[in-house]
């Protein structure tokens, strides 16, 4: 498994359009193959960014996933919404289990 994790800056007067279009890719994402799960959470300590969590079943579904129309009409909006760099590592995962508390 491949999980993406990253935050992303917005400038605040941007932030209502950054909803809506982290909302689109959202709903369009978790359509595509290989796509386990793709969300957009609001930072707790940072006002105006989001947190990005994705998980995918392979690489291959990864590299599809930046060919899709929608992550390339996100990547031509974005510059106009972020207050800065996009901050995100990738990581494979070799098992996952779930956490006992």
């Amino acid at each position: 498994m491949i999980v993406i994790a990253g935050t992303i800056p917005v400038k605040a007067e941007r932030w209502n359009d950054a909803k809506a279009l982290a909302a689109k890719m959202v709903e369009e994402t978790l359509k595509e193959p290989g796509c386990i799960s793709y969300q957009f959470h609001t930072a707790a300590t940072a006002e105006h960014t989001f947190f990005l969590f994705e998980e995918w079943e392979s690489e291959e579904a990864l590299a599809a996933h930046f060919q899709t129309e929608h992550l390339q009409n996100f990547l031509k909006e974005a510059p106009s919404l972020l207050a800065g760099a996009l901050d995100a590592k990738k990581y494979t995962v070799e098992k996952s289990e779930a956490l006992s508390v």
